[in-house]
C-alpha cells in the first residue's frame, strides 16, 4: 500500500491516522508545483484530479480524499472511530465539518484574490474553530482517546500556526497534545516538518 503526500498539505491527516492505526504503507513525495512523483512519474497519471492525498492498495486501485481515506483508516482501526450506537455517523459528520468548512477556507488564505477575501475567510476559520472549541468532548473531539477526525483538525491548526490564524486556547492546547503523539511526530519526521 502506498500514501501518495505533499509534505505538510492535507495529506498530512491521512499519513498521521495511518501511523496511528499501525497500518503499513510506503510513502511517495508528490511535488505539487511540478506535479510530478519523487520517482518522476507525472502525478496526474496517479490522480487526475491532481492533488493528494492517495491511496494506492496492494491491488493497484485507488482512494482519494480525505473524508473517504480517513473513514476507510478508521474501519480498518475502530479505536480511531468514536463509539457508541452513532458513532460513524459523528465521525462522518466531524470529517465534513473539517472538509467543507475549515480547509476549503484555507485557500481563501492561502491565495487571496484579495485582502478583504482572506480577512473574510480567516475570520470564518475563527468561527469554525471556536465551534469545535466547545464541542470537544474532552482532549480529544470525541473525548478521551484520539481519532482520525483528530488527526484532520491537527493538520488544519498546523496551518493555522503558518498562516497566523487565531485558535481558541482548548485548541492550542489540542495542537500541543497531538503535537506529542508518536505518530505525529513520525509524520512529521516522515514529511520533514519541524
Amino acid at each position: 500500500m502506498k500514501l501518495y503526500f505533499a509534505p505538510g498539505a492535507c495529506s498530512l491527516a491521512d499519513h498521521i491516522a495511518m501511523h496511528e492505526a499501525g497500518l503499513d504503507f510506503d510513502r511517495v513525495k508528490v511535488d505539487l508545483k511540478t506535479k510530478m512523483t519523487e520517482d518522476g512519474t507525472p502525478f496526474d497519471d496517479i490522480n487526475p484530479k491532481s492533488y493528494v492525498p492517495v491511496v494506492e492498495f496492494d491491488d493497484g486501485k485507488r482512494l482519494t480524499e480525505n473524508i473517504a481515506i480517513l473513514s476507510w483508516v478508521a474501519q480498518k482501526a475502530p479505536s480511531l472511530a468514536p463509539s457508541g450506537e452513532d458513532g460513524q455517523m459523528r465521525l462522518l459528520e466531524m470529517l465534513a465539518f473539517i472538509s467543507t468548512e475549515i480547509h476549503k477556507q484555507f485557500a481563501r488564505v492561502f491565495r487571496p484574490s484579495s485582502d478583504a477575501e482572506a480577512t473574510a475567510a480567516r475570520e470564518k476559520i475563527g468561527k469554525r474553530f471556536a465551534l469545535i472549541a466547545k464541542s470537544m468532548q474532552g482532549d480529544y473531539l470525541f473525548g478521551d482517546k484520539a481519532s482520525v477526525a483528530d488527526a484532520y483538525l491537527f493538520t488544519m491548526l498546523t496551518w493555522a500556526k503558518k498562516m497566523s490564524v487565531d485558535m481558541p486556547a482548548e485548541l492550542e492546547a489540542f495542537y500541543q497534545r497531538m503535537r506529542e503523539r508518536p505518530a505525529v511526530k513520525l509524520a512529521f519526521e516522515h514529511e520533514g516538518l519541524e
